[in-house]
């Protein structure tokens, strides 16, 4: 599938004038309160039926910031797909970051991982495979064991501490949610999309979020797909591939909400579209195979994208 990089100078309104051009299928220029209503809403009300009627399934573009393809398709997403760490909540560097660093302190390991070491160790899914990576690089602390069962039975028990202080953090609400989240999540609810979040991270960790953050109302529609439900951690698709089969729905008409390169790797993997929205640590990835890069959700006024854009995804690509 071709894709389309959209540039263009400053747009304006489409006038009745600009009708004829929707018979031939160009692409005329469109702007609007909100750049990301879906594209019905972009047209004056009388205009809506003729312009749905002459340009489906033409595409249309827009110079809103950021810029995006969108199709005249009602299509809606079988189930949107969320990542939790980066993604809901920009956790990484003051949570997990934090947790981990305090659950050494408590422990006296003598271990202190900086932000930029943390960024790095991001790159390994799982807290549990993260800390085991990092000590078989740089030695084991004196106080770890020295089976290679008893060390994965202290890892565990790391990552249990760490878990307990990074949920007292979202439990103090000290981490709010990423512009948009509440609102795409109400979106697809509301709708008959189905939601899940589909996580590397302890499940209990990201319960609480869903749960403290989001509130019971929602959590209660929220499938949670977390931790070691899956024997491998992405980039390894099986947990979006489990999200499907449990929800009963095709893996083509899903569209993942990632963060990361090895999220959005398990997503494509997968076989579902995937939405990048940039976090603090993975703003310089490489998301060429994304189907959509933003640097966040975002609410109104300053929305990047909505319902309506994933499900114009099932049918066209886009580039920022």
């Amino acid at each position: 599938m071709a894709l389309t990089t959209v540039s263009s100078p400053k747009a304006s309104l489409i006038s009745p004038s600009s009708l004829p051009f929707l018979s031939n299928h160009t692409s005329p220029l469109l702007s609007s309160s909100s750049c990301l209503a879906s594209t019905a809403r972009l047209f004056p009300p009388k205009l809506r039926s003729s312009v749905l009627n002459r340009l489906a399934p033409s595409v249309l573009r827009t110079s809103c910031r950021p810029r995006y393809l969108v199709t005249c398709s009602a299509a809606l997403p079988s189930a949107l797909l969320f990542d939790c760490d980066g993604v809901l909540v920009d956790t990484e560097k003051d949570g997990h970051r934090i947790s981990f660093n305090d659950t050494f302190q408590e422990k006296e390991l003598g271990v202190t991982w900086d932000v930029d070491l943390y960024g790095e160790l991001l790159k390994i899914g799982g807290g549990k495979e993260r800390m085991t990576a990092y000590f078989n690089k740089v030695g084991w602390p004196e106080k770890a064991p020295k089976g290679e069962a008893e060390r994965k039975e202290f890892i565990a028990s790391l990552h249990k501490r760490k878990t307990e202080l990074f949920m007292a953090l979202i439990e103090k609400k000290l981490l709010p949610l990423r512009p948009g989240v509440a609102k795409l999540i109400d979106q697809a609810l509301s709708n008959g999309v189905k939601v899940a979040v589909c996580s590397t991270s302890n499940e209990k960790a990201v319960s609480a979020i869903v749960s403290f953050l989001l509130g019971p109302e929602r959590a209660e529609q929220i499938k949670i797909f977390a931790g070691d439900v899956v024997p491998r951690k992405k980039p390894d698709p099986a947990i979006y591939t489990l999200a499907a089969t449990t929800l009963g729905v095709d893996p083509s008409s899903c569209v993942v909400v990632e963060d990361s390169a090895i999220g959005l790797a398990a997503a494509k993997a997968a076989g579902m579209k995937c939405i990048v929205t940039k976090s603090g640590y993975t703003a310089e990835e490489d998301f060429v195979d994304a189907d959509a890069v933003f640097d966040c959700i975002g609410d109104p006024p300053e929305e990047r994208f909505n319902l309506d854009f994933c499900g114009s995804l099932l049918e066209k690509q886009f580039v920022s």
